[in-house]
């Protein structure tokens, strides 16, 4: 069977990581061919996967729809294609081909809805992209998801059958080098690796540390991997932060060694209210890393059964602040 793989919009962070699981899993499997339909990203051919880049994908918006609506039914059509995986959240328009579509998008879907004067490009996914990602979810063959939350967000809210439905749990091939090791050091380290997009949640963090700071709780440290000057948001953390000589560290883009050696020495913070998955969170499950959760259905049913996992309000700092204060005041 030959099947093509669409993922033209990967270029960094989860959906990269997405990209290259399906790669390595793919690579396995010798009885089927495989074609990876991409923009920027470099996979090496093998025996069974052959790669088609298309740059020119990333140079503006009307590009893009020239690619989805003209190339990519025609690239089908040309290489005689058996099934489509479109791992980009919506299925490949102007086929009759059997379709998978790889569903990790949960901006649609979430309680939290963003006005326009707060983020424009999230409204614009939440309500103008989201709603063809709907239609992509309703007119699959097929749909594929990393948690049971977002199977049953589409049983219910969507109509969609249960058996048309495969949550397909992330895989992290990792070596395990440390396990974390509770000292006065670790439980005063706190550590938050993600991107600066607003839902994210830096914000909570900043404003319990500033209430630590008011209740004269100043001996600990808190990690970003962030460099301070991503958006308007950050910048104005990263000022609030200085100006207030808040032990917050801006570390920027950290290297995944790096990331796993900070999983054995400080206490894993996720305050992010829109995700699917939170691959930190599996992370540090991982390295037995004590976390502390924003109190969603993610977190919840990645941390299932942690012992050492507490959750909060993503909104309020003052109950963060409260669970920090316990860690460093432990030992």
């Amino acid at each position: 069977m030959r099947i093509m793989v669409f993922d033209v919009p990967a270029e960094s962070g989860g959906a990269l990581s997405v990209l290259h699981e399906f790669y390595n899993e793919f690579k396995l499997d010798q009885d089927n061919e495989y074609i990876f339909v991409l923009s920027l990203p470099e996979l090496k051919e093998t025996s069974n996967i052959k790669v088609l880049r298309f740059p020119w994908i990333k140079n503006s918006w009307g590009h893009r729809l020239y690619f989805d609506h003209i190339i990519a039914a025609k690239l089908i059509k040309d290489y005689d294609i058996d099934q489509v995986l479109s791992l980009q959240n919506v299925i490949i328009p102007h086929t009759a081909v059997y379709q998978s579509v790889f569903v990790h998008n949960a901006l649609p879907f979430s309680e939290y809805r963003f006005r326009l004067k707060e983020d424009k490009l999230l409204w614009v996914y939440q309500n103008i992209i989201g709603k063809n990602i709907i239609k992509s979810i309703k007119k699959a063959d097929r749909v594929i998801v990393q948690t049971n939350w977002m199977k049953n967000k589409f049983v219910e809210k969507l109509n969609v059958y249960d058996e048309k439905i495969e949550v397909k749990q992330s895989k992290i091939d990792i070596e395990i080098k440390d396990q974390f090791r509770e000292t006065k050091d670790s439980l005063s380290t706190f550590f938050y690796p993600a991107s600066g997009v607003i839902f994210k949640n830096h914000k909570v963090i900043v404003d319990a540390c500033l209430k630590l700071k008011k209740d004269g709780i100043n001996e600990y440290k808190v990690i970003f991997t962030l460099n301070g000057d991503e958006n308007k948001n950050i910048t104005e953390l990263y000022n609030l932060a200085k100006n207030n000589h808040l032990p917050i560290e801006f570390k920027g883009s950290m290297q995944r060694d790096e990331v796993f050696k900070l999983y054995s020495k400080s206490i894993l913070i996720f305050p992010s209210y829109i995700e699917t998955v939170g691959l930190p969170l599996i992370e540090a499950r991982m390295h037995n890393t004590p976390t502390l959760a924003a109190n969603c259905q993610y977190a919840k049913e990645i941390t299932d059964g942690q012992y050492n996992t507490s959750y909060f309000n993503p909104l309020d700092s003052i109950e963060l602040a409260k669970l920090m204060k316990n860690l460093i005041c432990r030992l």
